[in-house]
């Protein structure tokens, strides 16, 4: 039987502030797209909505940055206030040339910028939004308050845009995980040919991910959150962190 992945943008989500109760505006976003929870579901979350009820935004007036941060900014010709937040939001920094930062953030994403933005945050010139502390724990709560309050048992994935590379533009990419494998290894299982596959693991959040940052979009379209259903594997306990290579099984750092 052929497999169905269903999207469906939750709209109408208001501007999201610090304490904003995601549950709640969630379960108002899914009764009005006229698609109730079902067991297996998953809600696919943009990191900005999380970010913002948790209070991640910075004002940068606040931010004083050191020797590092002010010559890493000139040779990148940024503003040496994101610079600061970027090295404190860092393991490393992996790259620099002008207009690029790509460090290791301290939950182990390679990325630019260390996932600090200041798309779609308001005041953006005088403030700018981090990731989630810990966005499996993010997703995580979100899973059990929606547990509690409907009683249906959901996956919740919190997704970012992240650029890839060999490949120009982003891609939705997760970073947080709650109720479905991250990754799905078919190592030992068979191909069509009888063969047994040695290598393939499908890193199935990721794809999850970019299907669901189509719906979501990329500017200005306000449609931070979707509804998934039938997703093909099976839902299970997961982390974000099993996509994560190893620094030792890295051939490219």
């Amino acid at each position: 039987m052929p497999r169905e992945l269903r999207l469906t943008a939750l709209t109408g989500i208001p501007e999201i502030v610090s304490g904003a109760d995601l549950c709640e505006l969630l379960r108002v976003a899914v009764r009005q797209a006229g698609v109730p929870l079902l067991a297996g579901d998953i809600l696919v979350l943009a990191q900005k909505i999380v970010s913002k009820s948790e209070g991640r935004r910075v004002a940068l007036a606040g931010i004083a940055p050191s020797a590092r941060a002010c010559e890493i900014a000139r040779k990148a010709n940024k503003d040496p206030r994101i610079v600061e937040l970027i090295l404190r939001e860092s393991k490393n920094i992996l790259r620099l040339k002008p207009g690029i930062i790509i460090a290791e953030h301290r939950l182990g994403f390679i990325m630019a910028n260390a996932g600090i933005d200041q798309s779609n945050v308001p005041g953006a010139e005088d403030a700018a939004l981090l990731l989630p502390e810990d966005p499996d724990a993010s997703a995580r709560k979100l899973q059990a308050e929606i547990r509690q309050q409907t009683g249906v048992d959901v996956g919740v994935l919190i997704i970012d845009s992240f650029g890839r590379a060999w490949r120009h533009g982003v891609t939705g990419t997760a970073i947080g995980v709650a109720g479905l494998p991250a990754l799905v290894d078919m190592r030992g299982g068979k191909d069509r040919e009888g063969r047994v596959l040695k290598v393939t693991q499908v890193a199935a959040a990721d794809e999850l991910a970019a299907a669901a940052s189509l719906v979501m979009g990329q500017a200005d379209e306000g449609t931070p959150a979707v509804l998934a259903r039938g997703f093909p594997y099976a839902l299970r306990k997961s982390s974000v962190q099993e996509l994560l290579r190893p620094a030792h099984e890295d051939l490219f750092r």
